[in-house]
């Protein structure tokens, strides 16, 4: 079975093409940051017209690459949810109207599961059962997954996801959006011995995360420092690379622990945070030390895509699930709802 996947929940077009022989045929990313860059962050409005101008043509484009027509396509695979519910409309719409039009099926997919399950686009790939870190701009969550449509939640975000906490805190240090990579590149010229922040939540039991007091705390040191410091430059790597180094530890801290709750060896992060490289350091450290092994998707894998909604999207229709005609976006679902193959 080949399926094509639409990726439409935020501020970036992604389309791919999955053959259930052949693996990942081809993939194409349009991205909006210039387009929210002036804002600051994403402009819902303009990212669902921006989705409405961009998705066919990057469909036309993808088929191109890949050498195929629309004959060649055996199912049609668009995120439902959770998202920007004007951005997923526009997907969704595509979606299920092209895959009416051609006569074969369709099926809306939880974008969370989408990335979870990017690593298995990688070689070699995670065999279940594993434990997930998804950690992304909307979501910070552990999940423990059995086989697909089989998830535990572990943990999650009391407040801000860790992506998020990244961006808000590059827009304290006035650093241009996207804020998450720019704060990376700031904190590799930082001193990690100058500042420590707190490890919110790590010294009490449980898996949930709490990053909304770090980016108060990262305002008030630079309030603070900034009055005396006779290198402001300085003192904002410094302070960049200290939040980067308080979030990488929560979430280090976070995964041992639900490693060890449910006796797994096998760990995935996914999600844009996960392509942070320190974070990638960190993680393949604390896993040899606990004696497991750590899958990541490769970093273009890391940001929404289409390829990986194309994969989740064959996995499920392989197993003979489909959408109605209905068009059902959810701004927010719970994976733990979703059916298991």
């Amino acid at each position: 079975m080949r399926v094509l996947g639409i990726e439409t929940s935020c501020d970036e077009t992604g389309v791919g093409v999955f053959d259930g022989d052949r693996g990942l045929l081809a993939h194409a990313v349009y991205s909006q940051v210039e387009i929210h860059a002036e804002y600051g962050g994403v402009v819902p409005e303009l990212a669902s017209r921006d989705h409405v101008r961009k998705t066919l043509p990057l469909i036309r484009q993808v088929l191109s690459e890949a050498g195929l027509t629309k004959e060649s396509i055996d199912g049609v695979a668009f995120t439902a949810g959770p998202g920007l519910i004007g951005a997923l409309l526009v997907g969704a719409a595509f979606g299920r109207a092209l895959a009416w039009a051609w006569g074969i099926p369709a099926i809306g997919v939880h974008h969370m599961e989408g990335h979870l399950l990017a690593p298995m686009l990688e070689a070699p790939a995670p065999a279940f059962p594993f434990t997930a870190l998804l950690v992304s701009g909307g979501h910070t969550q552990l999940v423990e997954t059995a086989a697909i449509g089989r998830y535990r939640l572990l943990g999650e975000s009391l407040d801000d996801a860790a992506g998020e906490a990244f961006d808000k805190t590059a827009k304290i240090l006035g650093l241009p959006y996207p804020g998450g990579p720019a704060l990376a590149r700031l904190a590799e010229q930082g001193d990690p011995r100058r500042y420590r922040f707190p490890r919110p939540m790590t010294d009490r039991p449980g898996l949930d995360f709490s990053f909304s007091g770090l980016k108060t705390f990262t305002l008030n040191t630079l309030q603070r420092e900034t009055a005396r410091t006779d290198d402001p430059a300085q003192t904002r790597a410094d302070i960049a690379r200290a939040f980067e180094e308080a979030v990488v530890e929560t979430l280090v801290i976070k995964c041992r622990r639900a490693l060890r709750q449910s006796a797994s060896k096998r760990l995935v992060v996914a999600g844009g945070v996960g392509a942070n490289r320190r974070l990638r350091a960190r993680m393949d450290e604390m896993s040899a030390q606990e004696g497991g092994e750590v899958f990541y998707p490769r970093p273009t894998f890391c940001t929404d895509n289409g390829a990986m909604i194309a994969y989740a999207g064959w996995q499920r229709l392989q197993a003979g699930q489909t959408a109605p005609l209905a068009i059902e976006p959810r701004a927010r679902w719970r994976m733990e709802e979703l059916p298991p193959v």
